[in-house]
């Protein structure tokens, strides 16, 4: 299962843990992804996404379908029609 959001494309990114001693060893920094389903009313569809938490508040201010054309036209490839 990939860790990619679907909308906004955030993914893992790599860095350092630190210890005490300042010894450093890789890690990896997930971002906080939750499965949801939205129901599109303009479409009356149900659709499963892996989004971000900053997506899903940005999906709860603005609505699915707003946030979703908002995407599209940045160029973002949902696979979802509207």
């Amino acid at each position: 299962m990939s860790k990619i959001c679907d909308l906004t494309g955030k993914r893992p990114i790599t860095g350092n843990s630190v210890s005490h001693s300042n010894h450093k060893t890789k890690r990896r920094f997930l971002p906080n992804l939750q499965k949801k389903r939205f129901f599109i009313p303009e479409t009356g569809e149900w659709v499963t996404l892996k989004v971000s938490t900053k997506a899903l508040k940005s999906i709860n201010k603005l609505g699915i379908h707003a946030y979703l054309k908002k995407v599209e036209y940045k160029g973002i490839y949902t696979g979802i029609k509207l």
